[in-house]
């Protein structure tokens, strides 16, 4: 387990208020006091603040395209695949049932707690605080986004650059199926052959494993 410290340094953000942090890694089935109204906060500090980094970065661009260009970062997947590289699962509070059907790697309950911080950082020190943490949190995805794919989602984009380079598609194969029958979680390896790159994703439907392990394996070429 992560303890607030751990998450406060991943945050790179000390809280004046201790008890913010605690609240937004509270999930309702543990606590009365847990991290919904936070997230509600977050969620819209994160879409002005995203909104307001895609102005500045394409001066060019019409609304329609900024729109869903911000739907792009802000959709529950990002958030999810940010949540996972800070290891989020592993600090938040949850309920018995929910620890019982792997709560700590449901994608919604993941991408809820990232918003909930950044509510959480608006609360404890103010505007400037939350955007240098939504940079902070996005700089990668900001930097690397490209207006000329919006729409095209993760499995199409990986196919479309293989196929590209004369490369066979990729193999996507279900590793484990974990969880209740109602709350079922899929770990799905994405293999690429000839270059030798595995990734690994997870989601509550084979479709949103596989459309992670392909963003991951996307992010490997990338480099």
């Amino acid at each position: 387990m992560l303890n607030q410290q751990d998450i406060s340094k991943r945050l790179a953000y000390n809280f004046a208020n201790s008890n913010l942090l605690a609240q937004a890694l509270t999930h309702r089935s543990f606590s009365a006091q847990n991290n919904e109204r936070l997230e509600f906060l977050g969620d819209g500090a994160l879409n002005f603040i995203i909104a307001h980094q895609l102005y500045k970065r394409f001066p060019t661009i019409a609304e329609g395209d900024l729109s869903r260009l911000r739907a792009q970062l802000v959709k529950e997947s990002t958030l999810c695949e940010i949540a996972i590289s800070l290891e989020l699962g592993n600090a938040l509070k949850l309920g018995e049932g929910e620890l019982k059907t792997a709560g700590w790697r449901r994608p919604s309950i993941l991408a809820d707690a990232v918003e909930a911080l950044i509510g959480a950082v608006y609360l404890d020190g103010g505007y400037a605080a939350a955007e240098a943490l939504v940079a902070h949190l996005f700089i990668n995805k900001l930097d690397t986004i490209d207006p000329k794919v919006i729409d095209k989602d993760p499995k199409s984009l990986l196919q479309e650059l293989l196929q590209g380079k004369k490369m066979a598609v990729p193999e996507y194969t279900v590793t484990n199926l974990g969880g209740e029958a109602h709350a079922q979680v899929f770990i799905v390896e994405c293999y690429i052959e000839k270059l030798n790159i595995r990734t690994v994703g997870e989601g509550t439907s084979r479709r949103i494993a596989e459309q992670q392990a392909a963003l991951l394996a996307l992010e490997k070429l990338k480099k």
